[in-house]
């Protein structure tokens, strides 16, 4: 029996004990320089668009194993369209607005296909990534084009010193970064104990409590640590900032709302999800609509970082997104995932590609290694299903 607990805890935690693993041995590889504060600010400002892009496509994920392949050509294309919008003297507000809206209107044109048409989503995403990935070069005209704000690069997370300011005006250390992270400990400490109480009266199904505190204590562990390297450093970066506030949001709805729970219906059995009266359509409309407005966001987030639009933006991030769902949990058969499971996915990437850069590979390895990562993922998810 202890030893089924010790299987089954060692299966549910998979991804934070490799997440662990491989730090350790990028400490090792690169003597410690990985876990200095500017590239622990480096994992964060690099891969904000992955964390987005990731929680939108964890939705698609859901609903059957279903991926959307366009995401990178419409984070170039939104972003080509608000550059080129406040490179001719538009307003940067109503560019993002624009950029939100086209990546909307995307999701929508696809998702109308995939949800009443029944197309299947890889061909109709496939259709969209060559489609907007070309008239991403229509608009830029083949050039890169620098965005003229100054205050867009800083609300989005871009340039140099793009960090919230310390109002405590600490000097070395930033006080404010410290207190967020503070405040970040406490409130995962109360929801979670209050979530473990909830669910003892409910006569629910909970997890030993050895292996929930040892949990808890691990993951307010991990915030404090990466809150101090960040206050040595220069503080909060806004591209945390936004990240938190997307991945914040869709933890709620894929855990406390309806769509949430028939997004997870559909991918567990679609024919008996119709059957008992939900509109399966409307929940892949939903879950592709809204991945177009994250990669809209996504692409905000990537010209305010690079400070300019090209052509090239986005390529791979599909990639990216859909091997940071599949490495955070999420089935290839759908039905099974999580946002924070995929967040950590994501900074498992992350910490693979700083670490091998600090370290020297060639980048062509560092692509053999991710790809073996993600092979890795999958054949676990698979081989897991069959034992079961």
């Amino acid at each position: 029996m202890n030893k089924n607990k010790i299987l089954g805890f060692v299966q549910k935690y998979t991804m934070i004990i490799v997440l662990v693993l491989v730090t350790l041995f990028f400490c090792w590889g690169t003597k410690g320089k990985i876990l200095q504060p500017n590239n622990i600010t480096n994992i964060i400002a690099q891969n904000a668009y992955v964390f987005v892009l990731a929680s939108g496509m964890l939705l698609c994920i859901l609903t059957g194993g279903n991926i959307d392949l366009s995401v990178g050509s419409v984070v170039c294309f939104a972003g080509a369209v608000g550059c080129m919008m406040i490179f001719n003297g538009t307003s940067p507000v109503v560019a993002t607005l624009v950029m939100l809206v086209i990546g909307i209107a995307i999701g929508a044109w696809q998702a109308f296909w995939i949800a009443y048409i029944k197309v299947p989503p890889f061909i109709t995403t496939l259709s969209g990534m060559m489609v907007f990935r070309g008239l991403s070069n229509v608009v830029l005209e083949g050039q890169t084009i620098p965005v003229r704000s100054e205050a867009f690069i800083k609300v989005f997370g871009g340039g140099a010193d793009c960090y919230i300011p310390d109002f405590f005006g600490g000097e070395g250390i930033n006080i404010l970064c410290l207190v967020v992270g503070i405040i970040a400990v406490v409130a995962y400490l109360v929801s979670t104990i209050l979530g473990r109480q909830k669910r003892v009266k409910a006569n629910q199904m909970v997890e030993p409590f050895i292996a929930f505190v040892g949990k808890t204590t691990v993951i307010a562990a991990l915030i404090v640590f990466f809150t101090i390297k960040l206050a040595q450093y220069k503080g909060l970066p806004l591209s945390l900032i936004w990240v938190a506030i997307v991945v914040a949001i869709y933890t709620y709805i894929t855990s406390k709302t309806t769509i949430g729970r028939h997004l997870y219906a559909v991918g567990g059995n679609e024919v008996a999800t119709r059957l008992s009266g939900i509109d399966t359509r409307k929940v892949y409309f939903f879950a592709y609509t809204n991945m177009g407005f994250l990669a809209a966001l996504a692409g905000v987030l990537t010209i305010a970082r690079l400070t300019s639009a090209a052509p090239s933006y986005g390529t791979n991030y599909e990639m990216d997104a859909i091997g940071s769902c599949f490495i955070g949990g999420a089935s290839a058969y759908g039905g099974i995932g999580t946002v924070p499971g995929v967040i950590i996915g994501a900074i498992l990437m992350g910490v693979i590609n700083i670490g091998m850069s600090i370290m020297g590979i060639d980048a062509n390895y560092q692509k053999v290694v991710k790809g073996l990562v993600l092979l890795a993922a999958v054949i676990f998810d698979v081989v897991s299903k069959k034992k079961k």
